[in-house]
């Protein structure tokens, strides 16, 4: 279980703001009536942002919400028979790992029903009990369950050997093909080893975790707060454990892996998901609620800031992995939303030139002449060149002296500009910038070069504010939707957001070419922004295309920038038919990133 998950805040929706005392009043008076709350949060996002605004601000309030686990849990009984009788092409048995300690004998029962009420029948229950003497009631419990209940295993060990050797004690006389991870005092959905083996059968997964939820000890086990993950992303994995439970795996890739280490107690889970995620062959996400983890006293759910030993091997689990596997000596540090999640600081491997591009179109002279006096008295990065494109008669201004100037010829088109600049463009990277962003922090290329030198990565995208006083946000990676969404817009900055998902950096599917890095030679490659795009969404259809290259692209949220306008307004109707048409299958499969529920 990841410190972020247990020890964190619930997870916040997105997009909150105070409400008026009226709404405020009537969200009171319904709560719990999700439908009717539901329509409150349409009503206000339709006065502020139209249709869209309030079709998506729905949705994320929707994939927040709470009930308890039985309710949850609950299984129709056609659905269970269906289940249960459903043939699959492979006979695997999946070894549930659960080291003991302690366990209250509640929890231990109602672990241990969760179990035993699978729909996928072909598992097996591998206990390794580590408890002390005055504790000999666990063992007891489970030998008597064990004597009904041929498949679960119980061992009791000589002496506890920490989570982490006692995991391992319970994979070694685990006989599964794959590896399942279960803390003592959780709980398991019952379509949850269901919905794992069609992952294996379906998609060949070798790796495979689901959403969870955590939920209050108690008669109701009311749910407090729903992680719904991402798919796979790796630079999301190095700033947290997000993927946490359930995690599935081939049991070979644990023994390669070397099983659980003890020097990271506290994080362990977060350093073997590293080892394991980057072995693997193919990872899968199950975009459903098939955990559910326990918040109580004795929990690690308690203060994670007196839990310094965990933060510790957590930043030494992610350090030590850039080392080992990757070769990068990266810095890893704590952020200030939470310990567990991390700002790692990839070194430079050179000191390039880059070329910002800034399309400047007629009447927005004074507005570049802004952007550019803050990009020359707040960027401490020394190699890089400016290169404008102006419309065709443009007059001098004095701020454009040392830039370089080309002429975009035709009515304004932001493509086609960024096009015709990056000809211009000597840099080994381009940085393309809207004439209305204004640098905030000093080390922002720095902060974005070092992820647009990784040859795994396409582009790279910044965290944008408005000026606004609450610093709203303006871009913090874009997801599709109807057609795009831009997550978090609105927020105001000081906020954690969903998950805290605002302040790390992470893969997301596109990012805004109001401030966008990527390599020349890619740039190249793709033949450039699309020029069919009239105002609209090229910086998004550029950065699909990368994706279909296999390549990542990112957002840091370190390196940061104003923008007085709003990004996230409706697209061109043009240009929207234009990427509905390119992109279907893409907004037919929905984001990969950003899962929104209806």
């Amino acid at each position: 279980m990841s410190d972020f998950e247990k020890g964190g805040a619930p997870a916040s929706p997105q997009l909150k703001k105070q409400d008026s005392p009226l709404v405020a009043a009537l969200k009171s008076a319904l709560r719990g009536h999700t439908g009717v709350f539901s329509l409150l949060v349409a009503a206000k996002a339709l006065r502020s942002g139209g249709p869209r605004e309030a079709r998506r601000r729905v949705l994320e309030y929707r994939q927040t919400q709470t009930g308890t686990v039985k309710r949850d849990s609950r299984l129709s009984r056609e659905e269970r028979s269906r289940q249960e009788s459903a043939v699959f092409p492979q006979h695997i048995k999946i070894s549930i790992l659960v080291p003991l300690y302690n366990t209250p004998e509640e929890f231990l029962r109602e672990l241990i029903a969760s179990v035993q009420a699978q729909t996928y029948g072909n598992w097996e229950l591998c206990l390794a009990d580590g408890s002390d003497e005055s504790h000999a009631a666990v063992g007891t419990l489970c030998r008597s369950i064990a004597e009904k209940e041929p498949r679960i295993v119980y061992r009791r060990l000589e002496s506890n050997e920490g989570i982490s050797g006692n995991t391992n004690r319970c994979a070694q006389f685990a006989t599964g093909e794959y590896f399942a991870l279960l803390d003592h005092d959780d709980l398991l959905h019952p379509a949850a080893l269901y919905h794992v083996m069609q992952a294996i059968c379906d998609q060949g997964a070798d790796y495979v975790y689901t959403d969870e939820a955590a939920f209050e000890t108690g008669k109701k086990q009311p749910i407090f707060s729903r992680h719904v993950k991402p798919d796979f992303a790796p630079d999301n994995l190095l700033a947290n454990n997000y993927i946490c439970h359930l995690s599935v795996f081939r049991r070979e890739l644990f023994f390669q892996a070397g099983g659980f280490r003890s020097a990271y107690d506290g994080s362990q889970d977060h350093d073997l998901f590293l080892r394991l995620t980057a072995a693997a062959q193919k990872v899968v996400h199950v975009p459903r609620t098939l955990y559910y983890w326990r918040s109580h006293p004795q929990s690690v759910a308690s203060d994670i800031s007196a839990k310094t030993y965990a933060v510790d091997a957590a930043r030494r689990a992610v350090r030590d992995y850039l080392r080992d596997t990757r070769h990068v000596d990266a810095q890893v540090d704590s952020t200030e939303v939470f310990p567990t999640i991390f700002r790692i600081t990839w070194p430079l491997e050179a000191h390039p030139l880059i070329s910002i591009l800034i399309p400047v179109r007629e009447g927005q002279a004074e507005n570049a002449a802004r952007c550019l006096r803050a990009l020359r008295e707040k960027t401490g990065y020394d190699r890089y060149e400016i290169v404008l494109a102006l419309p065709a008669g443009c007059p001098e201004h004095p701020a454009f002296s040392d830039c370089r100037r080309c002429a975009a010829d035709g009515a304004y088109s932001p493509a086609a500009w960024i096009n015709r600049a990056a000809q211009e463009a000597a840099g080994e990277y381009l940085l393309l910038l809207d004439p209305q962003a204004e640098v905030l922090s000093p080390d922002w290329l720095e902060r974005m070069l070092m992820y647009a030198q990784r040859r795994d990565v396409g582009a790279v995208g910044a965290k944008l504010y408005g000026p606004e006083g609450n610093r709203p946000i303006r871009h913090a990676g874009i997801a599709l939707g109807d057609p795009i969404l831009y997550p978090h817009e609105g927020l105001a900055g000081s906020l954690a957001g969903y998950m805290g998902r605002p302040h790390f950096a992470q893969d997301v599917t596109a990012v805004s070419g109001a401030c966008l890095m990527l390599r020349k030679a890619l740039f190249d490659a793709l033949g450039g922004l699309e020029p069919g795009y009239q105002t609209d969404l090229a910086d998004v259809d550029m950065c699909l295309r990368l994706r279909q290259k296999g390549l990542l692209n990112v957002f840091t949220p370190f390196a940061e920038l104003n923008i007085a306008r709003r990004l996230a307004l409706p697209p061109n109707a043009a240009d929207e038919r234009l990427f509905r048409s390119r992109w279907a299958e893409a907004l037919q499969k929905g984001d990969p990133y950003h899962r929104l529920k209806p």
